[in-house]
């Protein structure tokens, strides 16, 4: 079989028509399970760090203060720092929804969650977790989280959505993305001003405090605290 015997193979008209009904049909139960949802950041990261680790526990941090400010946390439904978002956010009462993705080995949907969402494809679920965002915490991370962490900012930085806010936590991770962007700005393959499109912090309440003043106030006036309300947890 040559190489275009293979690829017409791989390649059939019933296939693809399939594969699209597969693909539409996630877009569809997505926005039909998000349109409704208010105000929300969603919060990036590894799925490998453990409770005991220092970013699960800001990743908590960071839900609980989210929660606190009136947004509902969004995440992609794993372990690790997703799982600590929607952990803090569950426990302090807010709005907490995962968006997992289906893996032969891996990932399993985490239990701190209003509304779970199971997707297949890792780019639909990408346009769920931006679509239905007013702003990012992108937290230390892979392959997986660097990926969300460019295409927002490359969706801010040409005018496909936003203007968000995209905060980047833990200085000693991203301080090396800057050195590399300054890098990039040197051989004039970025501005330097595309460091503006982020912000740096270790703190979660600076991190909150960002977003809340820089999102559009028509949004902003859609918040409403949850500060006194809870989840009941054993």
């Amino acid at each position: 079989m040559n190489g275009r015997d293979f690829l017409m193979h791989v390649r059939t008209m019933e296939n693809e028509i399939a594969r699209l009904k597969h693909i539409t049909s996630e877009f569809v139960m997505g926005f039909t399970e998000l349109y409704d949802l208010g105000p929300a950041v969603t919060v990036f990261g590894s799925a490998r760090f453990g409770e005991d680790h220092y970013y699960y526990k800001q990743a908590m941090e960071i839900g609980r203060e989210l929660a606190a400010a009136g947004f509902a946390v969004l995440t992609g439904g794993g372990p690790g720092i997703m799982e600590a978002a929607n952990k803090g956010a569950y426990e302090a009462g807010g709005v907490s929804v995962g968006c997992n993705i289906v893996l032969p080995n891996e990932q399993k949907a985490n239990p701190y969650v209003d509304k779970s969402i199971e997707f297949h494809y890792f780019f639909v679920r990408k346009v769920m977790l931006m679509k239905y965002s007013c702003a990012f915490i992108i937290m230390p991370g892979g392959f997986g989280t660097l990926d969300e962490f460019y295409e927002a900012a490359t969706l801010v930085q040409t005018h496909r959505m936003g203007p968000f806010p995209l905060i980047c936590f833990g200085s000693e991770y991203w301080n090396k993305t800057v050195d590399f962007i300054r890098y990039l700005a040197k051989i004039k393959t970025v501005d330097i001003e595309d460091l503006e499109l982020f912000h740096i912090t270790d703190s979660p309440k600076e991190a909150v405090e960002i977003i809340v003043r820089s999102i559009p106030k028509p949004v902003r006036e859609l918040l409403k605290p949850q500060v006194d309300s809870q989840h009941e947890t054993e």
